[in-house]
């Protein structure tokens, strides 16, 4: 460590037996000064090669992004006369379903699309080139294009110091908050496992309560944000002393997740079906986080940053979820429509649609969980402006009918609605906030077609809300629910008039 070793930009390091052990792959290894690193725009905007200072990167990051907040919010309200806000950008949320919006939302955000190219580019090729300045795999330039998880991200960047840094300068003394985790962790594998899996429980249980019960959030922060720094956290917990294999991480990432979420249906803030409904999301997002942490400790004494990094993660969350809740957008209108073909001519069908009697108990295992499925219908009224009640196991939908077209079609909208499921848990009944005004039914129709042959094509439609993100996850859940419930209601709505006809003739 002699004082010219930062004399030029680059210096060939010839490895010692104590570095060997360090670097095992090379015996050579390349580092970069950061005092011969100049800030030059050019290089930010055009060079893939070379490193890139925290500072430089935070403050152009920082930078850029003000620019393209300004532009964005011109362009909604300027020209196309719309809303605009910060928070925006934390819950995105229709951009994916350019091909199914109304025309004026696909130009909107086609524009908004395209003025994001040049800002993407830049933003890929600075993360890259901080990535090797800190000693960091490139690959992990894919966390750029994850909402929420790049945010922490970006934070994490921002703080971690140069490769060189960490080679050629000497370690610093232990602050209290390094000697307070000296003795927490363990230095056993094992030990060190069980305090990252145990340190994970309070803090991000404790943002879970805050999202549900103060901010009555399911968002992006709690589905995509928590996950990936619960097992970013867990991993970097476990590789507080000295540098963990891959599998390692992978497997307490892992195991700090199910611990989580059997600890959110052990103090009943959830069910089992709920849980294991956002496992696999969860799941996925809590490795690549654990893999952030592997990649991380890998580093030549990299603990020295965990303390710091711990804390980025802990504030960043409940950060995150409040400014989510700021600035949540109404989720989109979904259709749902399920179809079959009865052997009954529409005259028949009509009035088994209206009405229809008790339900048989379910059979499928799918209904039984607790999923709340229908028992029967009635009516009270005739035409526009009667009100149909469909009993489900949790409750009625209140159905004020808005279309009464016999026997072609019966359009209703939903006036209340009960709980989409009764919960399973330890506890007996528990109420999660989620079951109520978060999956919310806003209307439905059956539509009767005549086929050939004296029968009929009956489609069911519903128009619901889920204000749960990401969209597009638990879009396949919801989807999946509604369709299945219409299938029960159709096949019934079938069976009575085939025996109806049979009877008749």
């Amino acid at each position: 460590h002699r004082p010219d070793a930062l004399s030029s930009p680059r210096r060939s390091v010839e490895a010692t037996p104590a570095t060997a052990r360090i670097f095992p792959v090379s015996m050579r290894v390349v580092v970069y000064s950061p005092r011969a690193v100049r800030f030059n725009p050019a290089d930010i905007i055009w060079r893939w090669s070379g490193p890139l200072e925290r500072g430089t990167y935070a403050v152009a990051g920082l930078v850029l992004f003000a620019i393209k907040h300004n532009i964005d919010r011109f362009v909604a309200i300027a020209v196309y006369d719309r809303p605009w806000s910060l928070f925006y950008y934390i819950s995105p949320s229709d951009v994916a379903r350019l091909g199914s919006l109304p025309r004026q939302d696909v130009d909107f955000y086609s524009t908004l699309l395209a003025i994001a190219i040049p800002f993407v580019y830049v933003g890929t090729l600075m993360t890259v080139k901080r990535l090797r300045s800190a000693g960091l795999p490139l690959w992990l330039v894919a966390l750029f294009f994850v909402p929420v998880v790049n945010l922490v991200f970006f934070a994490l960047l921002s703080i971690l110091p140069e490769a060189a840094d960490e080679e050629l300068s000497p370690l610093p003394k232990s602050a209290r908050v390094r000697a307070f985790l000296d003795r927490l962790v363990p230095s056993s594998a094992l030990g060190s496992a069980a305090a990252a899996m145990l340190m994970t429980l309070p803090p991000f249980v404790a943002a879970v309560y805050l999202s549900v019960n103060f901010l009555g959030q399911y968002g992006w922060s709690l589905f995509v944000g928590l996950p990936f720094c619960l097992g970013l956290f867990a991993v970097l917990v476990y590789g507080y002393h000295e540098s963990r294999s891959i599998g390692g991480c992978v497997a307490v990432a892992t195991a700090a997740t199910v611990l989580f979420g059997l600890s959110l249906v052990a103090i009943a803030f959830e069910g089992f079906i709920c849980v294991l409904m956002a496992a696999p999301i969860m799941g996925l997002l809590s490795i690549v986080g654990g893999l952030v942490g592997y990649a991380i400790q890998l580093r030549p004494r990299s603990f020295r940053d965990t303390p710091a990094l711990l804390l980025v993660l802990l504030v960043s969350i409940p950060a995150l979820m409040g400014a989510e809740y700021r600035g949540a957008p109404e989720p989109s209108l979904v259709a749902v429509t399920t179809s079959i073909d009865i052997d009954a001519p529409p005259e028949r069908v009509w009035r088994h649609v209206v009405t229809f009697s008790e339900l048989p108990p379910p059979e499928e295992l799918f209904f039984k969980t607790g999923i709340a499925y229908p028992l029967r219908a009635e009516i009270r009224g005739t035409g526009v402006g009667a009100v149909r009640y469909c009993v489900f196991s949790t409750g009625p939908f209140v159905e004020p009918i808005e279309v009464w077209d016999e026997p072609r079609l019966l359009k209703f909208s939903v006036a209340s609605q009960p709980s989409a499921m009764d919960e399973a848990s330890l506890w007996g009944d528990i109420r999660p906030p989620h079951l109520d005004d978060y999956l919310v039914s806003e209307g439905g129709q059956f539509l009767l077609t005549p086929l050939e042959g004296g029968r009929t094509r009956l489609e069911g439609t519903t128009w619901y809300r889920n204000k749960m993100w990401p969209a597009g996850y638990w879009q396949l859940w919801s989807d999946m629910i509604i369709h299945r419930i219409h299938e029960r209601v159709l096949e019934h709505v079938a069976r009575l008039s085939r025996h109806h006809q049979h009877r008749s003739r």
